[in-house]
């Protein structure tokens, strides 16, 4: 079972994994109505390094993005949902729109997107060229996305 990390110490947990001979993957997402999309995701995910780190968007981050109807679970929920997957190893919180920060103080071994970017449209890709991060995309599963699961229960 994953655990939810302080934001100001992860940046020290990671290191010490590394000092430790361990590797981290991370991503990040908002993973507001958790569907088969995304533990297929997480997953993939878990199997390009020891640990998993999951940089989960805050209520606000969430709002930020997807606007005022958003999310449909609070932080707390989506984020103890997220430690009860078996993939799942740690899981930080963080406010602003883009993990940039985050990714650059913590410096992941990888780090997975979706296939919808690619290296030229990945916005966090200056910091993985920098900090020397694998970056891995991951295909989506067909259909399977939580806007489409909105729309589906609005629609019944």
């Amino acid at each position: 079972m994953g655990q939810l990390l302080r934001r100001e110490k992860v940046a020290e947990f990671v290191s010490n994994l590394h000092k430790s001979g361990k590797t981290v993957v991370a991503t990040n997402g908002c993973f507001d109505i958790l569907h088969v999309g995304h533990v297929r995701y997480l997953e993939k995910t878990k199997s390009f390094a020891d640990y998993m780190i999951v940089l989960l968007n805050s209520d606000k981050s969430v709002r930020s993005i997807k606007g005022p109807t958003r999310p449909i679970n609070n932080e707390s929920d989506r984020a103890e949902i997220l430690c009860a997957l078996k993939c799942v190893d740690y899981v930080v919180l963080f406010d602003e729109d883009s993990p940039r920060n985050l990714l650059d103080e913590i410096k992941p071994d990888v780090y997975t997107k979706g296939a919808d970017y690619t290296l030229e449209t990945l916005p966090e890709a200056d910091i993985m060229r920098k900090n020397g991060t694998r970056v891995e995309f991951i295909e989506f599963v067909q259909g399977k996305s939580t806007t489409n699961t909105i729309e589906k229960m609005k629609n019944n």
